[in-house]
């Protein structure tokens, strides 16, 4: 990656269900920071797309009584669809099922095997479907996963392709050494370190075609389809035209990766030393996002309870679902939500806060005749925050300019001031909120284009209002 080139991506989410907000929260974050860096300057690739393979959506697709593809074809445009919902900047969206993505993940395979960390041989073992992960013991909770206690684990006895993880344990650790901050946040970091000190155990990248034939095709054995982990996790590389195009590869890798909680071992450990055994550098930085909860609840198409990044459109508008999206909170951990709750933080932090510091100073404004000019100033805090992925103090420093700039207001009285005096104090207000806007272009696009484009007319009139209030 060259110092004015910039890649990231999100996870790829499997299309066996429909967006939710868990998977809206990864992918506005990683907008943020692909906006943040091309208001720097530099040459961005925005990954995302869809995870097509595995027994998961080919058990679904069945039961819809729909061909694989179809099925695919079907759920992957939801997906796509959130570019317009949430406003979203993404450049690249990979579908697992691309020709251009097998051919890529194939390639990666024969240069895995060639330096001699993919064998053959026999297996039994516990297999989560929900996660399409085998399981240990100590993975269990009462004999279940965790993660998806309503499913019954398979036990799967059968001749696979594995791939030698136990042979990286060093590697990987030494990863971690020299980059302490590899995984964010730290906890995380600290927990796959931990994991990797274990006994790392060689994984099954192969499934028999004939009990799950919805995969790529292992190179020289048709027999066996590619694990779902294994073929999917090179659409990081895929996506730049990895093998073919290496001038692209070289210009962007390595990238930084946004991923669930329930993806760190595969995003931070699996994919790392698959890296390695292909002869390829490692990614740059993994961002690990904790689960969302609703009303106290894990969140559940059984429950109800799922919230869809359209309801949250719908009711408070498009930029403001992306605000309380990343109002949620930090990296790494578990957040809850309910409709309440962002009832109470649209009106609080948007129609009473910044909604209303711009109405009311355009308003005056007008009757003063002030005259605004372009702002383009980036604060050195806020650079600092966005170039170390604290997403929420960054917000956090801009709802700040947004109460400072209040305080300033009733400190300075403009209304009960009349000529120069009076202009003198608005134009600074004014000022305050073109940095505030200039500042929300990564998390509000759309509202902080409208305030900066507003309060930089030659003649600054009144305002509508930005946030209307809910009834």
């Amino acid at each position: 990656m060259s110092s004015n080139t910039f890649y990231l991506t999100t996870t790829l989410p499997y299309v066996n269900a429909a967006p939710h907000i868990g998977f809206a929260l990864e992918i506005v974050a990683a907008d943020v920071i692909a906006r943040y860096q091309r208001l720097l300057g530099k040459e961005v690739i925005f990954n995302t797309g869809t995870d097509e393979h595995g027994q998961k959506i080919y058990q679904k697709a069945l039961e819809n009584n729909q061909d694989p593809q179809a099925y695919a074809d079907e759920y992957a445009a939801k997906f796509d669809d959130l570019k317009k919902i949430l406003s979203l900047s993404y450049d690249h969206f990979v579908r697992t099922t691309n020709l251009d993505h097998k051919a890529a993940a194939q390639e990666f395979w024969k240069r895995c095997d060639t330096n001699g960390y993919i064998y053959k041989n026999e297996y039994k073992t516990k297999y989560c479907v929900g996660c399409e992960l085998e399981k240990t013991d100590s993975d269990l909770e009462d004999g279940r996963c965790p993660l998806h206690r309503h499913s019954e684990l398979e036990i799967r006895e059968e001749e696979n392709y594995f791939f030698k993880f136990s042979a990286f344990q060093k590697q990987l650790l030494d990863l971690y050494e020299k980059n302490p901050e590899f995984v964010k946040p730290v906890g995380k970091q600290k927990e796959i370190t931990s994991f990797v000190k274990g006994d790392l155990k060689d994984f099954s990248i192969s499934r028999l075609r004939e009990k799950m034939p919805w995969g790529v095709s292992v190179p020289g054995d048709d027999k066996h389809v590619m694990y779902v982990w294994f073929d999917a996790l090179v659409n990081y590389i895929s996506t730049l035209g990895w093998p073919n195009d290496q001038e692209k590869f070289d210009k962007f890798w390595p990238v930084i990766q946004l991923a669930g909680k329930d993806n760190l071992r595969q995003q931070s450990a699996m994919w790392q030393a698959m890296l390695m055994a292909a002869d390829l550098p490692n990614s740059k930085k993994i961002l690990i996002n904790g689960f969302i909860g609703v009303d106290g609840q894990k969140m559940s198409k059984s429950l109800g309870n799922v919230i869809a990044p359209s309801e949250l459109v719908n009711k408070y508008g498009v930029d403001a679902a992306r605000y309380l999206i990343m109002n949620l909170g930090p990296f790494g951990e578990d957040m809850d939500v309910s409709w309440k709750k962002l009832d109470e933080v649209y009106t609080a932090d948007l129609s009473n806060g910044l909604g209303n510091l711009c109405s009311r100073v355009a308003k005056m404004c007008e009757k003063a005749e002030i005259i605004g000019e372009e702002f383009n100033q980036l604060n050195n805090d806020f650079s600092e925050l966005m170039d170390n992925y604290d997403l929420g103090k960054g917000l956090s420093l801009i709802n700040n300019q947004v109460s400072a700039a209040d305080q300033y207001l009733s400190e300075n009285t403009p209304w009960k001031k009349e000529g120069d005096e009076q202009k003198k104090i608005l134009v600074e207000a004014v000022k305050k909120i073109q940095s505030i806007s200039y500042h929300l272009q990564p998390f509000m696009p759309e509202t902080a284009e409208k305030i900066l484009a507003h309060f930089s007319q030659s003649k600054i009139t009144a305002l509508k209002p930005l946030f209307p209030r809910l009834t």
